[in-house]
């Protein structure tokens, strides 16, 4: 998609209703489904907040950023996610938050990026937390400078987001599930699921519409 043309659709995607966990719930396996808002509740997660980022490549097309996270002893330890992180006591509000992760984690001067929505909230069973997802834009490519908890940028096209046949299934070991078929997207060669391939299947839904 042309990032002029993506352009002219923002005061679409901010104003067309969200998807929630319609469109959520296209990307995740039914053992997650399952999960009800009130054992959601009962868990009183952590919060959190990340950041979807579009802006035109060299050739003046829409991609958006997801990064690698870098191995380590953990939960999500080398998943593709969104630049994001759990609230400190200095954000005033999550938007604050996600702006702060992806300036702390890419290098993007925070007060660079233009701000298009917030999106629905997201929970992470494994490590407990309740994600709250933006959409934001820049004009041009950044130059990332990456911290110690990036282990690679990866600039994906929006027209491969939107293509049907980037959905697939592989079988994967979780914290709370075994060997089951997990719906994600394949994208740049990447297996993205989880929570960011719910986020992702929100964005997808809302752009689609707009």
């Amino acid at each position: 998609m042309d990032f002029t043309y993506f352009k002219n659709q923002i005061n679409a995607i901010k104003n067309n209703d969200l998807g929630g966990t319609t469109s959520q719930f296209k990307l995740v396996p039914e053992i997650r489904i399952k999960i009800s808002e009130e054992t959601i509740k009962k868990n009183n997660p952590r919060k959190a907040a990340v950041l979807c980022l579009f802006y035109p490549d060299s050739e003046g097309k829409t991609v958006f950023l997801l990064t690698k996270r870098a191995s380590y002893k953990g939960t999500h330890s080398a998943q593709i996610s969104f630049p994001g992180g759990k609230a400190d006591e200095e954000d005033k509000t999550f938007a604050d938050t996600a702006l702060r992760e992806l300036e702390e984690e890419v290098g993007v001067d925070r007060n660079s990026v233009q701000l298009i929505r917030q999106i629905s909230d997201t929970y992470i069973p494994p490590s407990n937390f309740m994600v709250t997802p933006f959409i934001g834009y820049l004009n041009k490519k950044p130059n990332y400078v990456t911290n110690k908890e990036v282990a690679e940028i990866i600039e994906v096209q929006l027209d491969d987001l939107l293509d049907d046949s980037k959905i697939s299934s592989v079988e994967l070991d979780t914290s709370y599930m075994k060997k089951i078929a997990v719906p994600c997207f394949l994208l740049n060669e990447q297996v993205v699921w989880g929570a960011t391939a719910m986020i992702l299947s929100e964005i997808k839904d809302l752009i689609k519409e707009s």
